[in-house]
């Protein structure tokens, strides 16, 4: 190991003196110039040994290697790993699969010179399996990413059709992840209200940017993506879906939010460099922001992360159960016409959406990934 310089000054203050008292015949000279040429040798640094190699063999390996990425990178065994992944069968969903398109994106955008010599090693996974390399590259956001996917678009035959979609901008990003807010009873009104008005006049509702939705499989993907990076952006966004874990209209934005607020104390739990990174956010972030990250801080330091895990499945639970809590405000719906009601219901009942109107709302459904994980024991 290179020692450090004040360590290194003695010995070179030594030979300074050494020479200075040194016969000028030539074994006093070769004498000198050895013991420099061994006091050189001594401070360069030690012969370096091979690494050992990662086990990659399981999807549970890949995983755990995945999670200690940022601790100590390793960009050679990235394709090795995703090739393992598809060997395995794991990369056959998209939901589950989720946390490795972010660490994959992720890693081009931290090494974007490095892009094309990563997709190249990657493509030799099922076919069936290219979308990965597709959605990981658009995920990226690194600048010249439609250009990559052109130049190996040839090579991924059975995903042209995805690959003209994410360069067009037909299909979403993660710069296009959707935040909003839950509506009100008064805007799903308005919102129906100018749905009639455009079906009677003729209007058509000028089409809106593609967008992402904010689901359990993007909250993944997020992760995977600070996995790789260990950065600020992933977890930008993540703090921005914190609100939701308040939110009593919808179901599916209540999961989300709740879910990152756990995963989000979790991994603090364990990431000193994490719980640092929330603790710097929490003057700075929004006022809808602050106190749910507070909660998140406080979880992580004392390893209360039980308690907002079953504070989050009592929430969900009772939201499925009772409906919206607009739903409930009956104070509101005093103020609208029944007839109005009806033909919200009927209209959307008509067309199979029975969510459409708070009065067809019976409870929210959670999807099959959210579920699965906020079930287990």
């Amino acid at each position: 190991m290179p020692q450090p310089d004040h360590e290194i000054a003695g010995p070179i203050r030594s030979f300074l003196r050494i020479g200075k008292g040194a016969s000028h015949d030539g074994d006093g000279m070769r004498r000198l110039v050895g013991t420099l040429a061994f006091a050189i040798a001594l401070c360069g640094p030690a012969a370096a040994v091979p690494a050992r190699a990662p086990d990659l063999s399981t999807t549970d390996a890949v995983l755990r290697w995945v999670n200690g990425y940022r601790a100590k990178p390793d960009f050679a065994h990235v394709p090795v790993a995703v090739r393992t992944l598809s060997q395995l069968g794991a990369l056959h969903d998209t939901e589950t699969a989720a946390v490795y398109v972010g660490f994959v994106a992720g890693i081009i955008r931290s090494h974007p010179q490095k892009a094309d010599e990563l997709v190249e090693k990657m493509l030799p996974i099922k076919a069936e399996d290219h979308w990965f390399i597709v959605r990981a590259v658009a995920y990226s956001g690194m600048p010249g990413w439609r250009e990559v996917l052109a130049r190996f678009a040839n090579r991924m035959p059975t995903r042209q059709l995805m690959i003209e979609k994410y360069m067009s901008g037909k299909l979403p990003t993660l710069e296009s992840i959707s935040f909003d807010k839950s509506p009100t009873t008064l805007d799903k009104l308005k919102g129906y209200a100018a749905a009639v008005g455009d079906f009677f006049t003729g209007r058509h509702k000028a089409s809106e940017p593609v967008s992402l939705e904010a689901t359990s499989e993007v909250l993944d993907t997020l992760w995977g993506y600070y996995f790789a990076t260990a950065g600020y952006e992933p977890v930008e966004r993540i703090l921005r879906m914190l609100p939701w874990s308040k939110d009593r209209q919808d179901a599916d934005k209540l999961t989300v939010g709740s879910m990152a607020k756990f995963t989000l104390a979790s991994n603090a739990a364990h990431d000193a460099g994490l719980l640092a990174m929330l603790k710097r956010e929490v003057p700075r972030q929004p006022e809808e922001v602050r106190p749910v990250l507070n909660e998140v801080v406080e979880a992580a330091e004392t390893m209360e992360l039980a308690h907002m895990r079953k504070a989050a499945l009592a929430a969900i639970e009772d939201l499925k159960r009772k409906g919206p809590g607009d739903k409930r405000e009956m104070s509101t719906w005093g103020q609208v016409g029944q007839g109005v009601l009806a033909a919200g219901c009927v209209a959307a009942a008509a067309t199979g959406q029975v969510e459409f109107g708070l009065p067809c709302v019976v409870g929210g459904a959670l999807g099959s990934a959210a579920l699965n994980y906020w079930t287990k024991d």
